[in-house]
């Protein structure tokens, strides 16, 4: 089963730059399809393969962070090549 998840990690700290782009990257290295944007970062793939990733970069992120807020949003198709049509 494919899934599209969005994210929004948002580290509730002045120096809040650093922790989203190290999110990111580790997103990026994982083999997913991962597309950002201003607002939040798409992630895009098979079930097990999204959440197990998700499961650990999450967990690291909440460990090295003291204050941190995700969104997330999980949609039950890939979505990555999605396009408005207008």
């Amino acid at each position: 089963m494919e899934i599209s998840v969005e994210l929004t990690l948002t580290p509730l700290q002045e120096q809040f730059e650093e922790p989203i782009i190290q999110f990111i990257k580790r997103l990026r290295a994982s083999g997913l399809t991962v597309l950002e944007n201003p607002l939040s970062t798409q992630v895009y793939g098979k079930y097990e393969d999204v959440m197990q990733c998700l499961n650990t970069e999450i967990e690291r992120s909440f460990k090295d962070l003291d204050h941190v807020v995700l969104l997330m949003k999980i949609v039950k198709t890939d979505r990555s090549d999605s396009r408005a049509e207008f």
